[in-house]
């Protein structure tokens, strides 16, 4: 069992920055593929970032692509997510997700552990 815990979200102007980060319980972090997701009031959850065990590979999304970046930190068993150039449509509340045998990150069935999500709002 993973229990995982967001924090870092808020408020912020649009042009601004945040980085929100994913603790995880556990022990065996590393064999973890990790993905942020986010789902805005009345939308669909959607695929933000993912990143493998070790940080070799990441994923984006085609919307945050050149202005978030994930990254991880095995020894404190810890992900990142590192927001920039923040727009209104950044808005939702950010989930970390977590999964062993993850063959497509994007696909949110792929991730069995999730936290309790974080809010992030972008005012204009």
């Amino acid at each position: 069992q993973v229990q995982l815990v967001e924090s870092g979200g808020g408020l912020v102007q649009a042009g601004g920055s945040l980085r929100l980060s994913c603790a995880a319980s556990a022990r065996t972090f590393i064999t973890y593929t990790m993905g942020w997701f986010r789902q805005a009031p009345g939308k669909e959850r959607e695929f933000v970032a993912a990143i493998n065990w070790n940080g070799g590979n990441t994923l984006y999304a085609n919307s945050v692509k050149a202005r978030f970046t994930i990254s991880r930190e095995n020894a404190k068993n810890t992900v990142y997510l590192q927001m920039s150039r923040l727009k209104p449509e950044d808005t939702a509340v950010y989930y970390c997700a977590a999964d062993i045998d993850v063959h497509t990150p994007v696909d949110p069935l792929q991730y069995d552990y999730w936290g309790q999500g974080t809010q992030v709002t972008v005012s204009s």
